[in-house]
């Protein structure tokens, strides 16, 4: 029963942890344009490509 009383309120720590991360994430704009960031990758940049190489 003692385990218990050390592992109940530590859970719930942890979860508030968590809670507290997702909350300061979604504040600080991480999920702002998820599709702009998925399409954005198949959008070819000449910069990005290797000196010599030509597409």
């Amino acid at each position: 029963m003692s385990i218990f009383m050390l592992l109940a309120p530590l859970s719930v720590m942890i979860a508030l942890v968590g809670l507290g991360a997702f909350w300061w994430t979604l504040r600080s704009g991480q999920y702002d344009d998820p599709m702009g960031d998925a399409s954005r990758i198949l959008i070819e940049d000449p910069l990005d490509r290797p000196e010599g190489r030509e597409a």
